[in-house]
């Protein structure tokens, strides 16, 4: 029995969808984990910068504690 042409042809071009699809699949997948590679640089700068501000923050807070401990039973009014 002879193969059906139009089922050929039918078969190619799902073929072919099937591919470009494919191809196009990879390329999305290559942007999404091109950015994704960039957020995570990004996070990990923040995160470096969210340390110092922590660190510079509790080097502030303990001046001011010891700031205030040394006005502790002075004469407010006293210049």
């Amino acid at each position: 029995m002879p193969e059906d042409e139009i089922a050929q042809a039918e078969i190619a071009a799902l073929t072919r969808r099937f591919e470009e699809r494919a191809e196009k699949t990879d390329r999305e997948f290559g942007i999404v984990k091109s950015d994704l590679t960039a957020v995570r640089l990004q996070v990990g700068n923040l995160d470096q910068k969210l340390d110092s501000f922590i660190t510079e923050q509790r080097a502030a807070n303990a001046r001011i504690i010891e700031l205030l401990s040394g006005l502790v039973g002075t004469d407010p009014n006293i210049g």
